[in-house]
Protein backbone atom coordinates (compact mmCIF):
# COMPACT_ATOMS: atom_id res chain seq x y z
CA UNK A 1 0.00 0.00 0.00
CA UNK A 2 1.47 3.32 -1.04
CA UNK A 3 1.77 5.99 1.62
CA UNK A 4 1.77 9.74 1.50
CA UNK A 5 5.06 11.54 2.01
CA UNK A 6 5.05 12.40 5.68
CA UNK A 7 7.07 14.53 8.04
CA UNK A 8 10.20 13.02 9.56
CA UNK A 9 8.84 14.20 12.90
CA UNK A 10 6.97 11.11 14.12
CA UNK A 11 4.86 13.23 16.46
CA UNK A 12 3.52 15.24 13.52
CA UNK A 13 1.56 12.54 11.67
CA UNK A 14 -1.96 13.90 11.49
CA UNK A 15 -5.37 12.82 10.28
CA UNK A 16 -8.85 14.16 9.63
CA UNK A 17 -12.16 12.32 9.51
CA UNK A 18 -14.98 13.31 7.17
CA UNK A 19 -18.31 11.77 8.17
CA UNK A 20 -20.62 11.86 5.18
CA UNK A 21 -24.37 11.47 5.38
CA UNK A 22 -27.60 13.43 5.63
CA UNK A 23 -28.77 10.92 8.25
CA UNK A 24 -26.03 12.06 10.62
CA UNK A 25 -26.98 15.71 10.30
CA UNK A 26 -30.69 15.00 10.76
CA UNK A 27 -30.09 13.04 13.95
CA UNK A 28 -31.62 9.89 12.48
CA UNK A 29 -28.29 8.05 12.85
CA UNK A 30 -25.98 8.46 15.83
CA UNK A 31 -22.30 8.33 14.88
CA UNK A 32 -19.94 6.00 16.72
CA UNK A 33 -17.19 5.91 14.11
CA UNK A 34 -15.42 9.04 15.35
CA UNK A 35 -14.78 7.59 18.79
CA UNK A 36 -13.46 4.31 17.41
CA UNK A 37 -11.16 5.88 14.82
CA UNK A 38 -9.80 8.50 17.23
CA UNK A 39 -8.91 5.81 19.74
CA UNK A 40 -7.22 3.52 17.23
CA UNK A 41 -5.28 6.36 15.61
CA UNK A 42 -4.11 7.63 18.98
CA UNK A 43 -2.73 4.18 19.78
CA UNK A 44 -0.81 4.33 16.51
CA UNK A 45 0.62 7.79 17.20
CA UNK A 46 -1.50 9.43 14.50
CA UNK A 47 -3.16 12.62 15.70
CA UNK A 48 -6.74 13.13 14.67
CA UNK A 49 -6.82 16.91 14.44
CA UNK A 50 -10.25 17.46 12.91
CA UNK A 51 -13.56 15.71 12.28
CA UNK A 52 -16.28 17.16 10.11
CA UNK A 53 -19.84 15.99 9.42
CA UNK A 54 -21.07 16.92 5.95
CA UNK A 55 -24.17 16.17 3.83
CA UNK A 56 -24.48 14.04 0.71
CA UNK A 57 -23.86 17.04 -1.55
CA UNK A 58 -21.33 16.64 -4.34
CA UNK A 59 -19.76 20.09 -4.13
CA UNK A 60 -19.38 19.86 -0.37
CA UNK A 61 -17.75 16.42 -0.46
CA UNK A 62 -15.29 17.40 -3.21
CA UNK A 63 -14.31 20.66 -1.53
CA UNK A 64 -13.90 19.04 1.89
CA UNK A 65 -11.77 16.16 0.62
CA UNK A 66 -9.51 18.51 -1.33
CA UNK A 67 -9.15 20.88 1.61
CA UNK A 68 -8.35 18.14 4.10
CA UNK A 69 -5.90 16.14 1.99
CA UNK A 70 -3.70 19.20 1.61
CA UNK A 71 -3.56 19.85 5.36
CA UNK A 72 -3.11 16.46 7.03
CA UNK A 73 -1.15 13.27 6.52
CA UNK A 74 -4.21 11.04 6.15
CA UNK A 75 -7.88 11.71 5.39
CA UNK A 76 -10.50 9.12 6.32
CA UNK A 77 -14.10 9.24 5.13
CA UNK A 78 -17.08 7.19 6.25
CA UNK A 79 -20.39 6.75 4.49
CA UNK A 80 -21.77 7.04 1.01
CA UNK A 81 -20.34 3.92 -0.68
CA UNK A 82 -23.47 1.75 -0.71
CA UNK A 83 -25.80 0.80 -3.61
CA UNK A 84 -28.37 3.63 -3.50
CA UNK A 85 -28.67 6.85 -5.46
CA UNK A 86 -27.44 9.01 -2.57
CA UNK A 87 -24.22 7.00 -2.17
CA UNK A 88 -21.99 9.40 -4.10
CA UNK A 89 -18.71 9.37 -2.17
CA UNK A 90 -16.74 7.33 -4.72
CA UNK A 91 -17.81 9.60 -7.57
CA UNK A 92 -16.98 12.70 -5.56
CA UNK A 93 -13.52 11.46 -4.55
CA UNK A 94 -12.80 10.68 -8.21
CA UNK A 95 -13.72 14.27 -9.09
CA UNK A 96 -11.60 15.59 -6.21
CA UNK A 97 -8.58 13.81 -7.70
CA UNK A 98 -9.64 14.67 -11.27
CA UNK A 99 -9.65 11.04 -12.41
CA UNK A 100 -12.39 8.91 -14.01
CA UNK A 101 -14.75 6.78 -11.94
CA UNK A 102 -14.33 3.16 -13.07
CA UNK A 103 -15.74 -0.24 -12.21
CA UNK A 104 -12.88 -1.83 -10.31
CA UNK A 105 -12.54 -5.36 -11.75
CA UNK A 106 -11.41 -7.02 -8.51
CA UNK A 107 -14.14 -5.31 -6.50
CA UNK A 108 -16.73 -6.43 -9.05
CA UNK A 109 -15.42 -10.01 -8.96
CA UNK A 110 -15.65 -10.14 -5.17
CA UNK A 111 -19.20 -8.79 -5.17
CA UNK A 112 -20.42 -11.11 -7.92
CA UNK A 113 -18.95 -14.15 -6.17
CA UNK A 114 -20.49 -13.06 -2.87
CA UNK A 115 -23.98 -12.49 -4.28
CA UNK A 116 -24.06 -15.57 -6.51
CA UNK A 117 -22.95 -17.79 -3.64
CA UNK A 118 -25.90 -16.50 -1.60
CA UNK A 119 -28.43 -16.59 -4.40
CA UNK A 120 -28.76 -12.82 -4.45
CA UNK A 121 -29.51 -11.02 -7.72
CA UNK A 122 -26.46 -9.28 -9.20
CA UNK A 123 -27.96 -6.02 -10.39
CA UNK A 124 -26.54 -2.67 -11.39
CA UNK A 125 -27.35 -1.07 -8.04
CA UNK A 126 -25.31 -3.66 -6.16
CA UNK A 127 -22.45 -3.42 -8.64
CA UNK A 128 -22.24 0.34 -7.99
CA UNK A 129 -20.35 -0.67 -4.85
CA UNK A 130 -17.48 -1.76 -7.13
CA UNK A 131 -17.02 1.77 -8.51
CA UNK A 132 -13.78 3.51 -7.51
CA UNK A 133 -11.62 6.34 -8.79
CA UNK A 134 -9.18 5.14 -11.43
CA UNK A 135 -5.92 4.17 -9.75
CA UNK A 136 -7.50 3.48 -6.36
CA UNK A 137 -6.60 0.39 -4.32
CA UNK A 138 -9.13 -1.64 -2.36
CA UNK A 139 -9.65 -1.85 1.39
CA UNK A 140 -10.90 -5.33 2.25
CA UNK A 141 -14.25 -5.85 3.97
CA UNK A 142 -14.35 -9.11 5.90
CA UNK A 143 -18.02 -8.73 6.82
CA UNK A 144 -20.06 -7.95 3.72
CA UNK A 145 -17.35 -8.04 1.00
CA UNK A 146 -18.16 -4.62 -0.55
CA UNK A 147 -14.76 -2.92 -0.27
CA UNK A 148 -13.60 0.52 0.62
CA UNK A 149 -10.71 2.07 -1.27
CA UNK A 150 -7.85 4.52 -0.98
CA UNK A 151 -6.26 6.92 -3.40
CA UNK A 152 -3.38 9.19 -2.48
CA UNK A 153 -3.74 9.90 1.23
CA UNK A 154 -7.54 9.55 1.24
CA UNK A 155 -9.08 6.39 2.71
CA UNK A 156 -12.76 5.80 1.97
CA UNK A 157 -14.66 3.48 4.30
CA UNK A 158 -18.19 2.31 4.97
CA UNK A 159 -20.43 4.15 7.41
CA UNK A 160 -21.80 0.99 9.05
CA UNK A 161 -19.78 0.81 12.30
CA UNK A 162 -18.91 -2.90 12.26
CA UNK A 163 -17.77 -2.71 8.64
CA UNK A 164 -15.89 0.53 9.24
CA UNK A 165 -14.07 -1.05 12.16
CA UNK A 166 -12.79 -4.02 10.16
CA UNK A 167 -11.65 -1.63 7.44
CA UNK A 168 -9.73 0.40 10.03
CA UNK A 169 -7.94 -2.77 11.15
CA UNK A 170 -7.11 -3.52 7.51
CA UNK A 171 -5.64 -0.04 7.03
CA UNK A 172 -3.75 0.62 10.25
CA UNK A 173 -0.81 -1.80 9.84
CA UNK A 174 0.00 -0.20 6.50
CA UNK A 175 0.04 3.42 7.64
CA UNK A 176 3.10 5.20 8.93
CA UNK A 177 2.84 5.30 12.71
CA UNK A 178 4.05 8.10 14.94
CA UNK A 179 4.97 8.31 18.58
CA UNK A 180 2.07 6.86 20.60
CA UNK A 181 0.09 9.40 22.58
CA UNK A 182 0.16 8.86 26.34
CA UNK A 183 -2.15 10.34 28.92
CA UNK A 184 -2.53 10.81 32.66
CA UNK A 185 -5.66 11.80 34.55
CA UNK A 186 -5.87 13.58 37.87
CA UNK A 187 -9.36 13.44 39.40
CA UNK A 188 -10.05 16.07 42.04
CA UNK A 189 -12.92 17.32 44.18
CA UNK A 190 -12.45 21.03 43.43
CA UNK A 191 -14.63 23.09 41.05
CA UNK A 192 -13.11 24.09 37.71
CA UNK A 193 -13.06 27.76 38.64
CA UNK A 194 -10.78 27.04 41.58
CA UNK A 195 -8.10 25.25 39.54
CA UNK A 196 -8.44 27.27 36.33
CA UNK A 197 -5.69 29.85 36.89
CA UNK A 198 -3.15 27.31 38.12
CA UNK A 199 -4.01 24.97 35.28
CA UNK A 200 -3.41 27.77 32.78
CA UNK A 201 0.05 28.36 34.27
CA UNK A 202 0.95 24.66 34.02
CA UNK A 203 -0.22 24.59 30.40
CA UNK A 204 2.06 27.55 29.64
CA UNK A 205 5.02 25.52 30.90
CA UNK A 206 4.16 22.40 28.92
CA UNK A 207 3.27 23.80 25.52
CA UNK A 208 3.77 20.47 23.71
CA UNK A 209 1.06 18.84 25.81
CA UNK A 210 -2.71 19.08 25.76
CA UNK A 211 -4.28 19.70 29.17
CA UNK A 212 -8.04 19.54 29.51
CA UNK A 213 -10.55 19.92 32.30
CA UNK A 214 -13.71 17.79 32.28
CA UNK A 215 -16.32 18.25 35.02
CA UNK A 216 -18.46 15.34 36.13
CA UNK A 217 -20.85 14.38 38.89
CA UNK A 218 -20.22 13.00 42.36
CA UNK A 219 -22.58 12.28 45.23
CA UNK A 220 -20.33 14.16 47.62
CA UNK A 221 -19.82 17.30 45.55
CA UNK A 222 -17.46 18.27 42.71
CA UNK A 223 -15.59 15.75 40.57
CA UNK A 224 -13.31 17.15 37.87
CA UNK A 225 -10.98 15.10 35.66
CA UNK A 226 -7.82 16.96 34.64
CA UNK A 227 -6.35 15.11 31.65
CA UNK A 228 -2.84 15.50 30.24
CA UNK A 229 -2.04 14.08 26.79
CA UNK A 230 1.12 14.12 24.69
CA UNK A 231 3.83 12.17 22.90
CA UNK A 232 6.51 12.69 25.57
CA UNK A 233 5.69 10.33 28.44
CA UNK A 234 8.12 12.06 30.83
CA UNK A 235 6.54 15.45 30.23
CA UNK A 236 3.06 13.97 30.68
CA UNK A 237 4.12 12.52 34.02
CA UNK A 238 5.74 15.78 35.12
CA UNK A 239 2.68 17.83 34.18
CA UNK A 240 0.39 15.41 36.01
CA UNK A 241 2.58 15.73 39.09
CA UNK A 242 2.37 19.52 38.85
CA UNK A 243 -1.42 19.32 38.62
CA UNK A 244 -1.53 17.02 41.63
CA UNK A 245 0.53 19.54 43.61
CA UNK A 246 -1.74 22.35 42.46
CA UNK A 247 -4.88 20.58 43.62
CA UNK A 248 -3.42 19.64 46.99
CA UNK A 249 -2.09 23.15 47.47
CA UNK A 250 -5.63 24.44 47.00
CA UNK A 251 -6.90 22.07 49.66
CA UNK A 252 -8.35 19.51 47.31
CA UNK A 253 -8.18 15.74 47.28
CA UNK A 254 -6.82 13.89 44.26
CA UNK A 255 -7.21 10.50 42.70
CA UNK A 256 -4.57 9.90 40.02
CA UNK A 257 -4.98 7.25 37.30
Amino acid sequence: MAMATLSKDRSAITAALVLIGNELLSGRTQDVNLHHLAQRLSEAGIRLVEARVIPDIEETIIATVNEMRERVSYVFTTGGIGPTHDDITAECVAKAFDVPLIRHPEAARRLIDYFETRGVEVNEARLRMANTPEGAELIANQISVAPGFYIGNVYVMAGVPKVMQVMVEEILPRLEHGTPITSATVVCDLPEGTVAMGLREIQSRYTDLSIGSYPGKANTGYRVSLVVRGADAEQVSAAAAAITSLVRGLGGRVEQS
